[in-house]
C-alpha cells in the first residue's frame, strides 16, 4: 500500500466516491493507492484534496515529506 492508500484508508476514504467527484478513475485510484511506482499527478492529488475535503499541502506533505535536497 502507497502512503496515499494508507492515508485514505486510515481517513476512511471511499475511493468510488472519490472517484465520482474527480472524474478519475477506479484503476487509476487502486494504482495510486497500491503500487508504489505509480506516480501520482498534481492536479490528481488537488482533486483527491478537495474531494475529500482536505488540505491539498497536507496530503502533500504526508506523501512527500521525507523528500530531502543533496546539499
Amino acid at each position: 500500500m502507497t502512503i496515499l492508500g494508507k492515508y485514505l484508508t486510515d481517513k476512511s476514504i471511499n475511493k468510488a466516491e472519490v472517484s465520482r467527484k474527480t472524474g478519475i478513475g477506479k484503476s487509476r485510484l487502486s494504482q495510486l493507492s497500491t503500487k508504489d511506482n505509480t506516480n501520482l499527478k498534481a492536479e490528481e492529488l488537488y482533486l483527491i484534496s478537495k474531494a475529500i475535503d482536505s488540505d491539498p499541502n497536507e496530503i502533500l506533505e504526508k506523501i512527500y515529506g521525507h523528500l530531502k535536497l543533496n546539499i
